[in-house]
């Protein structure tokens, strides 16, 4: 399985418009109304990106629906039926407990995509204000975070989350709070990037020249300005931190039994690969399929914010 996550692909793209508050507030209003339905209405134009959309929202529906859709509980073992095919009872057959495999792919899915959002979570609290603060503050504060940021950067991420989990023990929580902070690193850079940027801009100058506050520049400037980097930059890390979950949990280290998740079951389904192969084909085929969505939906947002920024600067 290949992995697009943009992280060093996905350019910082960046909205170099009015500033969200300005005088004359009615009609920034509407012009930010009609930025956004650009927006809007270039990403519903681009079908591959809607697509992926879609089967993400159904992905989630799915997965959120476990208790109401899933049969049986991915925890109940019935030896009697164990490693038993498709069936009425078992729609995608049982693994080697006799566990209902499309309940543990439902609940598993609830799982891996839950870590995923924590770990993006964790990035995002750590690395947006911290962009925005060295982008912004610049001199000896952006160099401080900037060599921080360069510390977390030198180590593979997935081998330094690794190391942190062998320290405080295993478990998916521990795990994706632990790939948070190695990822916060790298939309550190974004955030970074696209505030230096935005600090150029005529009108922060005239804020600043007229004595507006500090924090208002920031939260009422800047911060709404970096959103379309943010949102791409998510939407690619969230594909990473799924596959993520899944080589952590295929070693162990994640989701721990009897929870399921789909990197876990992909674990326990190499025991019976040759007498049973479709054990692993479930969870990977929903895996491909939740990468593939975060990865349409952010090349959509990608492709959107780009044409606006290359209208505002032509």
């Amino acid at each position: 399985m290949t992995q697009n996550n943009g992280l060093e692909s996905a350019e910082p793209v960046l909205m170099t418009a009015s500033p969200v508050t300005m005088p004359g507030e009615q009609d920034g209003r509407a012009r930010r109304a009609s930025r956004l339905g650009r927006l809007a209405r270039r990403f519903w134009g681009n079908k591959l990106a809607v697509a992926g959309g879609a089967l993400l929202f159904l992905i989630v529906v799915l997965t959120m629906g476990a208790p109401l859709l899933a049969p049986y509980s991915p925890e109940q073992i019935n030896i009697a039926d164990r490693l038993s095919g498709p069936t009425a009872e078992h729609w995608l057959g049982t693994d080697t407990l006799g566990r209902d495999t499309f309940s543990r792919l439902l609940y598993g899915g609830q799982v891996s995509l839950a870590a995923s959002c924590l770990a993006v979570a964790i990035a995002t609290l750590i690395g947006l204000p911290l962009g925005v603060l060295a982008g912004y503050a610049g001199r000896s504060v952006d160099w401080t975070l900037n060599r921080m940021a360069d510390i977390l950067m030198t180590f593979p991420a997935l081998v330094l989350t690794i190391a942190i989990i062998a320290a405080v023990g295993p478990g998916v929580t521990t795990a994706m709070i632990s790939l948070g902070v190695v990822y916060s690193s790298r939309l550190f850079r974004v955030i970074r990037g696209a505030t230096l940027v935005i600090r150029q801009e005529v009108y922060i100058e005239a804020s600043i020249s007229i004595g507006t506050p500090r924090t208002t520049i920031l939260w009422r400037r800047i911060l709404p300005n970096v959103l379309p980097p943010l949102l791409i930059q998510i939407s690619f890390l969230l594909a990473s931190a799924l596959l993520a979950e899944v080589t952590i949990s295929l070693l162990g280290l994640g989701a721990l039994p009897p929870t399921a998740s789909w990197g876990s079951m992909l674990g326990q389904a190499f025991t019976e690969i040759r007498g049973t192969p479709s054990l692993a084909v479930y969870p990977g085929i929903a895996i491909a399929l939740a990468t593939l969505s975060f990865n349409l939906v952010g090349d959509g947002l990608r492709d959107s914010f780009g044409r606006e920024t290359r209208k505002v600067k032509g």
